[in-house]
């Protein structure tokens, strides 16, 4: 399998969008481009888990290297183990869908699937660099686009909302850049690579500086508590694809930074830091819980629920044990599809009743059952119900934290568990005003979801109930990568 693959196609389909002469023309390429990648990423899951059963065990496959600036020692430098493999397959996952939902978009239509492109070209990348420079040059890739889908195709306050989600992106970015260099000089021997800073003994001093640089730096990307206030202006003016792709992969990208660059590289520092990780993460999943009952708009309710989700992933991180570690990266996947599904949803809803007020909603489900359906499930996705893809990532989360045996960690996991009953409060009570009660006569004939969105929609709820259902596959995908990441924190 070359992985390089999974970088030219999204960059081929770019390039073939900007030569094309129609909308049309544009949304079909985008389409096919990203079903391919969606199927390329499928490849990518089989032949890894063939060579996994044909017994090899190396850390990561299907490596390629190649040196591009040989005097300091950078590499263009890919592989993926196991967490790789689940991002990439989330990736996948969203664009397709983020496509599909798009296509009523008329305004500088070229430009828009140009962007979105982008975005999975970046975050691919991001996904397989195990040289650190590259890493950090694909995390740019990816914020650019981001400002000026909202800038250009959002609503509401879109330049206020725009300027601020790129300046903290841009602000993390540079925690990220000076961690990088601090490890870099920092290390025995200097260089970029991922895998031989892996093996090196960086000092202690070292790690204590860099390593809350890089995760914090990575955390203003996944809302980590104080640095999480761009989410919701983001989301609210975000366009449906543009949400979709910031909470659906974005943040992603640094919950998978904080995991694999800071924590992998530098356990010591990871050590360090744990409780106060654990601390901002449980603040983040209480207060993300508790402001998101406050709100009105849809699409602040998935915002801010984003940010006591994604405080889950953080609180993995943080517990330092395998079954959290692996918790972690599941709820990112589960996370990924979820809000992927609720931002499509609310986009079809605000397209037909331009507004996402839920006072000003009810009985849609006599009018647009597909959609309310769609709606019901991810909303039961979000509050935890079993058979779905969260109960099983934030439980397995729960249960990695509940491993530590002292009152500290447990305080934690306890506190962290309420939030499940506030997020029951909100999400029943804003999908029963969107959906339950008599309608009103302006929505009594609004039509229900295309072919293009139910398409979508059916592929994101596959993949939450492939995760809910059967969650071995995930867990056997992940685990022995979350394996390594511990026995280096252990010092094995």
């Amino acid at each position: 399998m070359n992985l390089t693959l999974l970088i030219l196609l999204p960059l081929l389909t770019a390039v073939l969008i900007l030569l094309m002469r129609n909308a049309q023309q544009v949304k079909w390429t985008a389409l096919i481009g990203s079903t391919l990648q969606f199927a390329l990423a499928f490849v990518l899951l089989f032949a890894f888990r063939n060579e996994r059963a044909g017994g090899n065990e190396a850390q990561m496959l299907f490596e390629l290297q190649y040196n591009w600036f040989p005097a300091l020692h950078i590499s263009f430098h890919l592989g993926v183990d196991g967490i790789s493999v689940a991002m990439i397959l989330l990736t996948a996952f969203v664009v397709v869908a983020g496509v599909l939902v798009s296509w009523n978009v008329t305004k500088m239509t070229k430009e828009f699937y140009f962007l979105l492109i982008l975005l999975s070209l970046g975050a691919y990348g991001f996904f397989m660099s195990l040289d650190l420079f590259i890493l950090f040059f694909f995390l740019e890739i990816a914020v650019i686009p981001k400002y000026l889908l909202i800038g250009i195709w959002g609503s509401g306050n879109k330049e206020k909302a725009a300027n601020k989600l790129a300046l903290m992106l841009m602000g993390g970015s540079s925690l990220v850049l000076v961690g990088l260099l601090g490890v870099y000089f920092g290390s025995p021997e200097k260089t970029f690579d991922l895998m031989t800073l892996s093996q090196l003994n960086i000092p202690v001093e070292v790690q204590k500086i860099c390593f809350p640089l890089l995760f914090v730096g990575f955390g203003v990307f996944t809302a980590l508590f104080p640095f999480h206030t761009w989410v919701p202006d983001g989301h609210s003016s975000a366009p449906t694809a543009g949400s979709m792709f910031l909470a659906g992969i974005s943040m992603k990208l640094g919950g998978y930074g904080c995991l694999r660059v800071a924590t992998y590289i530098m356990p010591d520092g990871a050590k360090e830091y744990a409780d106060i990780i654990i601390v901002l993460s449980t603040i983040a999943i209480l207060y993300g819980a508790f402001a998101t009952m406050m709100q009105k708009d849809l699409k602040y309710i998935n915002a801010y629920s984003s940010v006591s989700h994604c405080g889950f992933v953080l609180l993995g991180i943080g517990m330092l044990t395998k079954t959290a570690i692996t918790g972690a990266v599941m709820q990112m996947v589960s996370h990924g599809l979820m809000t992927a599904l609720f931002f499509a949803v609310i986009g079809m809803i605000y397209e037909r009743t331009h507004t996402r007020q839920v006072n000003e909603m009810g009985g849609l489900l006599k009018v647009m059952p597909f959609i309310t359906t769609v709606l019901f499930i991810v909303g039961l996705c979000s509050l935890g119900l079993p058979g779905l893809s969260g109960f099983v990532a934030e439980m397995t989360i729960l249960m990695g934290s509940w491993q530590h045996p002292d009152w500290f960690h447990r305080i934690a996991t306890i506190a962290a568990c309420m939030s499940i009953v506030v997020t029951a409060v909100y999400i029943l009570r804003a999908i029963g005003q969107t959906a339950m009660g008599p309608i009103k006569a302006e929505y009594a004939n609004l039509a229900d979801a295309k072919w293009n969105e139910k398409l979508a929609a059916v592929i994101l709820i596959a993949g939450i109930i492939a995760i809910g259902v059967a969650p071995f596959w995930l867990n056997d995908l992940v685990s022995p990568a979350a394996e390594i990441i511990m026995n280096k924190v252990a010092g094995k």
